[in-house]
Order: structure tokens, then C-alpha cells, then sequence
């Protein structure tokens, strides 16, 4: 269906299709009351005659709204047109997680660590509204051009239906970052958001999934069973805090797991600050030996 041009609530005129996902399309839009651009995820046709999915659509939506963070895309507005449903958004300018790993490859460690503190603050201020994302994974994280990590679609995976997360149809991209309680269609919570955050941190710094199959199934099967490659067996350069901080948030036992995002959120900030000063450290020692050196030789 062509919706370019639509205007709906009377109010968001839909310029151009920016984006498309299992559940919907997203078009970049002005805001003809308050004078802006915005962006609206339309839902795809498919969900629109499931009552008892849009219920839970527009529950979760408005309680994602609710939500106010700087490493949290906005949620403005949800609405239907006809039979039309849609979310309005704050319009990011940037490019999402998953498009610079598939540019750039592995990433950084310390840039990884940055943009994972920023994600965890993220879950942090969700969490404690009781808001569990569902489905952390790059795809779903913007970085803007100032290097900001913002976390979107808060609240809305929860309003998939289990049939639909248990056949893997609308979700089979994200079943590489669900944790084991997820894949299994088990009770899922903060721990299984930290669990996703681990595979998204692992993917930055190694450059791929933990866990990789021909199949979803198969997939979601070595979540469930199996123990991944540590990520510094993958890139040695991976620091050994960073490795720890990864495996602790891959633990199957979710009693194991990191069990607040405030915990994680912790050792990630000391990790860094550890890491850092003993990079200064090593820095600063350089220069003095250096010095040392050439001191020698000019005395000679």
C-alpha cells in the first residue's frame, strides 16, 4: 500500500518510506501542527486485523511514551487512520548499530564499551518503570551523528503475539540476540534484555553473533544448549574486564546473569575507567623511557 503523501490524525503528513521491519514501515514525516519532522512506524497490514494484538500495540506504545531518556528515542503520539495504525517518533538523524558493524566490522573496544553503558543507561530508566524492551539487537539502536546511542521500539516486541515469537515468522532477525528463557517462549524480564545487551556488546568487539545456524531454530537451540567462543578467544584485543563483563551477561542460569541494568551498568563504567587509566599509565611510563633514552644517548 502507497501511503506517501497520507496525512493522518489530520496531522502527520507522510513524506518518504525511510525504513522497514518484520512489523512495520517507517516514513519520515512532517508535523503540521507543531512545524517539524517526525518519524511514523505504520504497522503492517497482516497485524491490523488482530484485535487482540493492537490492544497490546497501543498499550505497550503508550507506555513506551511515557519513557523519557536522552539514550531513548521519543515516542510522541499513536494513532489510526482508517485501517491504519501507526507510533510518531522523534526523527533521528544517524545510522543504526547493525549498518556500521556490517560497514565497519568489529568495532573498537572502547567505543563498544561507551556505546553499551549508553544502552544499559537506557534499559536502566525502562526497568524501573517496568518496561522490558524484548528485543535488544543493533537494528534496533540508532547512533547519531554525534556518536549518541538511542534505543528504539521500548515496549513494543512485547506486544507480538507468542505464536508469532515461537515460529520465528515476524521476529527471525532478532533471534540471534534473544536470551534462552526468550527462545524457549519462557518468561522473559529485565535479565533477558541484559542477557540481548551481552550479544550486542560480544557483536561489536568480535564482529558477529555469538551464535550463528542455517535455521532460527537452530539458532535459538545453541542459545538454549550451548556455550559461545569467548570473544577474546575471537579478538584477542579484547581486554580481559570486557570479556567478563560479556560472559557474566551470556549466562544461561539467569541467576548467574547480571540481574539490574544498574549492576552491569556498574562494572562497564569501572571496566572503562580501569582500562583507560592503565592506558595512560602505559602512555605516561613510554614517554619517561623515551626520554630516558634519548637523555642517554646525547650524554654519550
Amino acid at each position: 500500500m502507497n501511503v506517501e503523501g497520507k496525512v493522518l490524525g489530520s496531522r502527520y503528513e507522510l513524506i518518504e518510506k525511510i525504513g522497514s521491519g518484520g512489523m512495520a514501515t517507517v516514513y519520515k514525516a512532517r508535523d503540521l501542527v507543531l512545524k517539524r519532522y517526525v518519524a511514523v512506524k505504520v504497522l503492517r497490514e497482516e497485524y491490523t486485523t488482530d484485535n487482540e494484538f493492537i490492544k497490546r500495540f497501543n498499550t505497550e506504545a503508550e507506555s513506551a511514551a511515557s519513557l523519557t531518556h536522552p539514550n531513548i528515542v521519543s515516542v510522541y503520539d499513536v494513532g489510526k487512520e482508517g485501517s491504519l495504525y501507526y507510533i510518531v517518533m522523534e526523527l533521528i538523524k544517524g545510522k543504526t548499530l547493525k549498518e556500521i558493524i556490517v560497514e565497519d566490522g568489529r568495532m573498537g573496544w572502547k567505543w563498544s564499551v561507551k556505546i553499551a553503558k549508553q544502552i544499559a543507561q537506557a534499559l536502566e530508566t525502562a526497568h524501573r518503570n517496568n518496561i522490558i524492551h524484548r528485543d535488544i539487537k543493533p537494528h534496533n539502536i540508532i547512533i547519531t551523528e554525534d556518536g549518541t546511542a538511542k534505543v528504539t521500539d521500548f515496549g513494543i516486541a512485547k506486544a507480538v503475539s507468542n505464536s508469532t515469537i515461537t515460529a520465528f515468522g515476524t521476529t527471525i532477525g532478532s533471534v540471534h540476540y534473544f536470551s534462552p528463557e526468550h527462545a524457549r517462549g519462557g518468561y522473559t524480564d529485565a535479565k533477558s534484555d541484559l542477557y540481548s545487551l551481552g550479544v550486542v556488546l560480544y557483536e561489536m568487539v568480535t564482529g558477529r553473533v555469538p551464535f550463528d545456524a542455517d535455521t532460527p531454530v537452530s539458532v535459538a537451540l545453541k542459545h538454549m544448549q550451548e556455550q559461545p567462543e569467548e570473544p577474546i578467544e575471537v579478538n584477542p584485543n579484547v581486554p580481559i574486564a570486557i570479556n567478563k563483563i560479556i560472559m557474566r551477561a551470556l549466562q544461561k542460569d539467569t541467576t548467574l546473569r547480571y540481574q539490574t541494568a544498574s549492576e552491569m551498568l556498574i562494572d562497564l563504567r569501572k571496566a572503562l575507567k580501569a582500562l583507560l587509566y592503565c592506558k595512560r599509565k602505559a602512555a605516561a611510563f613510554s614517554i619517561v623511557c623515551l626520554f630516558t633514552c634519548l637523555c642517554g644517548h646525547v650524554g654519550q
